[in-house]
């Protein structure tokens, strides 16, 4: 199997500029923290990278449209990109989907397809799809060019901080720590990248301690982007080579993170991007980024955790 290489990274932050932004990396003095804003990304989360690295590395293959399985964050990046470029879009996405989540697939001119609650489920309604219309599949997290598209968080990030000592970075499907973690121990491999996982989803955490790709039997965890029952193949390759810790938080630690982000940070995250926070907060350390993955939150979410934690 062949692995996203940093030149396949820098190679996708020339072919995204002027398509997605540089997201900025500030500190957070009351959470002991920096923060790298991928919840300030287009349609809010860092998904677009990857999701337009593929589309523009395909696109003699996607003149028919394209297709994709999501949580909501992938799904919205499709359709953003597939609109810049002029193409038809389809998103399998989660019976429970987020409200704010579908509204948005939906204004960026996507049709939505609901299906089950696993990211298993989607992406198998997704290429089935793909198949019967003839369309291309844009996978979510185990692809290549996603996972470089992805590892450009990473780039930008040593950047802005080049006295970073640890990244803890959410973990679902696992391409963004993929990527990142690719990217941070080729140029900087003194760094320490921290994969961090709900304790309901843990995949990669039960794949690194049995020493083989596990599927969970099932998950459950507040943090929708985060729900994957097995890493891909690739995505596992990639981090069980690059990642130096596999961690887990609580659905609890999460729901508080999304709170003092956003009362003490002045941040919005989504359950799934504030998971690296949680992580941050329990075991802090000097020079340590957070990825905030996403910002995508349900208003109804927010206003109940706020009350709960008052």
């Amino acid at each position: 199997m062949n692995l996203p290489t940093l030149q396949d990274v820098l190679e996708a932050a020339r072919r995204l500029e002027g398509r997605v932004l540089r997201t900025p990396l500030v500190s957070a003095w009351a959470l002991g923290v920096c923060l790298k804003l991928e919840s300030l990304q287009v349609t809010g989360s860092f998904k677009p990278r990857g999701a337009f690295n593929h589309i523009l590395r395909n696109l003699d293959r996607c003149r028919r449209g394209v297709v994709t399985a999501s949580s909501g964050n992938h799904g919205q990046a499709v359709a953003y990109a597939a609109r810049r470029l002029g193409l038809p879009a389809v998103v399998v996405v989660p019976e429970d989907v987020v409200a704010v989540k579908e509204h948005s697939i939906r204004s960026w001119g996507a049709e939505v397809v609901r299906c089950g609650r696993t990211t298993a489920e989607r992406i198998a309604r997704a290429t089935e799809l793909a198949v019967t219309h003839g369309l291309h599949y844009v996978p979510p997290f185990d692809d290549p060019d996603v996972v470089a598209g992805q590892g450009t968080v990473g780039l930008e990030l040593l950047n802005q901080f080049p006295k970073v000592r640890a990244v803890a970075v959410p973990c679902g499907g696992g391409g963004l720590v993929s990527g990142v973690a690719v990217v941070v121990k080729s140029l900087r491999p003194d760094v320490q990248v921290v994969a961090v996982e709900p304790e309901g989803a843990a995949c990669f955490y039960e794949s690194w301690r049995r020493g083989t790709r596990v599927r969970l039997d099932r998950v459950d965890t507040v943090a929708d982007g985060l729900r994957a029952v097995e890493p891909g193949r690739l995505t596992w390759e990639c981090a069980s080579r690059y990642v130096d810790r596999f961690v887990t938080v609580s659905d609890v630690e999460i729901q508080q993170a999304v709170v003092r982000l956003f009362r003490e940070g002045k941040v919005v995250a989504e359950p799934s991007g504030a998971a690296a926070v949680a992580y941050c907060v329990r075991e802090p350390q000097q020079g340590a980024v957070a990825v905030v993955s996403g910002g995508n939150l349900d208003p109804s979410l927010l206003a109940r955790w706020l009350a709960r934690w008052d």
